[in-house]
Order: structure tokens, then sequence, then C-alpha cells
């Protein structure tokens, strides 16, 4: 895929938050799996994680060339 989350959980690490953190917020396995996998997400999924984060979008995910 040609958009990596690993500023995500850069941001997760720097504030405390685990991945089950974002499970109990609300965050399903499936997609906290298809985040580590850098797979499509729903705008909706980074629209809430934005909201858990206070951040914005290209504060967790970015445009990789392949």
């Amino acid at each position: 895929m040609p958009v990596s989350y690993q500023k995500l959980f850069s941001l997760m690490a720097e504030r405390g938050i685990k991945k089950f953190d974002l499970r109990k917020m609300g965050i399903s396995p499936t997609i906290v799996d298809r985040l580590v996998k850098n797979s499509d997400v729903n705008t909706s999924t980074i629209i809430r994680l934005c909201e858990i984060l206070n951040c914005q979008p290209g504060d967790i995910m970015e445009y990789v060339d392949e």
C-alpha cells in the first residue's frame, strides 16, 4: 500500500497509548490490524483516530511512493 501509518504508532508511543487502548476507545481489532499492515481503512476511522489523538490526518498517515 502506498499509505503508511507509522506516524500514527509513533504518536501513540509519544502519548503512551497502546493498540489495546484504541480497542477500548471503539476501534475494532480488525481495524487495528489493518493499520499495522498499512492496509486501507475508512475515512471515518481516520477521523475517529484524529479525535482520539487530537491531531490532523497528516499527523498519523503519509503517502509513500512505492
